[in-house]
């Protein structure tokens, strides 16, 4: 299976794509967000180019694993993304961008975006 991961914020979504088969994950690009129906047409667009067959979307909870304000606008994207079709899972997205940054990634959202799908990953894996 192939998975689109989406690092999503209030000005960009970063992008990696990956599957399961070998565990190989590539940063995407960043969208810049417009509104969710401009966002919803550029993803549609990826997930046909891509072959995407799930949606992985970071939830950033907060250090004590609880929803906080930008937790419950990512669960709403999210829950606006089951309109293109594919079952859509959410991530807990804690320190992807941190990470991203020690790994010394060029576009800080995709990179956190590649780090969230190879968690992922992984954990499907175990």
């Amino acid at each position: 299976m192939r998975y689109l991961a989406l690092d999503v914020g209030d000005r960009r979504i970063g992008l990696a794509v990956g599957d399961d088969a070998h565990g190989l994950v590539r940063p995407l690009r960043t969208l810049a967000r417009r509104s969710n129906s401009k966002d919803l047409a550029a993803l549609r667009e990826i997930v046909r180019d891509e072959e995407v067959g799930e949606l992985v979307i970071g939830l950033p909870l907060t250090l004590r694993g609880e929803d906080g304000h930008q937790a419950l606008r990512v669960r709403r994207f999210a829950t606006a993304c089951e309109a293109l079709g594919l079952p859509v899972k959410l991530y807990d997205e804690r320190h992807t961008t941190s990470e991203a940054a020690l790994r010394g990634a060029r576009d800080l959202d995709a990179g956190a975006a590649t780090v969230l799908l190879e968690d992922f990953l992984a954990q499907l894996a175990r």
